[in-house]
């Protein structure tokens, strides 16, 4: 079983290139800046998203004034779906913690393409499936994964783009953005103060380097096969290339 299934996606729009060219002449293009908001929890539904570069956190803010996120969206993935197909009011806020291109398009607009081009509505279809599928698997890492696991999983994550072959599992690559220990903490499922306990061991173990909020993963393929559950992915390979 792939362990990193949820990683290995290609662009939404992969095949798709006469419903891509549809969705943007319908799309309206926005540039953001890194920390704009692209919607706050309560808007309407009323459109959807497709990243053309940049990154997209998918968050939440509690009485408590602590942010916890849900999502990380990278170039090429499609966001605000579930909403836009229902009519509902946003259950989350959305902010580029990069500069971002983004292309929105209307409900109805949107509506109009999936009942016209079946391999859309089908690709969404999977989409929506596979992050259930996801939430799951999530859910799952809470009950048995260690914090540790969990910590190097969501490391993984960040520089999955960086590593595209074999050799480039076994260089140091290093996160491309800056993140708070509080935003590791609140995608990994724990505290602030337990993130910085792990860094500091995986920095002692020459696993990583943490140097002013930027982390290098010294050696990816072997800080992934400590986590509990890859060692048989990472013996056939799966975890190495995109699916």
């Amino acid at each position: 079983m792939d362990n990193l299934w949820y990683l290995h996606g290609e662009d939404f729009f992969a095949g798709l290139e006469e419903e891509k060219r549809l969705f943007l002449q319908k799309a309206v293009h926005r540039r953001f800046q890194k920390n704009d908001i692209v919607f706050f929890e309560g808007d309407p539904g009323d459109a959807c998203f497709y990243i053309a570069s940049g990154l997209v956190r998918i968050f939440s803010i509690h009485d408590s004034g602590k942010e916890p996120v849900f999502f990380l969206r990278r170039a090429g993935e499609l966001f605000g779906i579930s909403e836009v197909l229902g009519g509902y009011p946003r259950k989350a806020n959305a902010q580029a913690i990069a500069p971002s291109e983004i292309h929105a398009v209307r409900g109805q607009d949107f509506d109009a393409l999936l009942a016209a081009h079946y391999p859309l509505a089908r690709r969404v279809i999977s989409l929506l499936g596979s992050r259930i599928r996801h939430l799951g698997d999530s859910i799952r890492n809470l009950v048995v994964c260690s914090v540790e696991g969990r910590l190097i999983k969501l490391l993984i994550a960040l520089v999955y783009d960086l590593l595209p072959d074999a050799e480039a599992w076994r260089r140091p690559v290093t996160v491309p953005l800056r993140i708070s220990q509080e935003q590791l903490a609140s995608m990994a499922g724990t505290t602030q103060p337990t993130v910085s306990d792990l860094l500091q061991k995986l920095q002692k173990e020459g696993q990583i380097r943490v140097e002013r909020r930027r982390i290098t993963l010294l050696h990816p393929l072997r800080l992934l096969s400590g986590v509990d559950g890859m060692t048989e992915a990472l013996s056939t390979g799966k975890a190495l290339r995109r699916g």
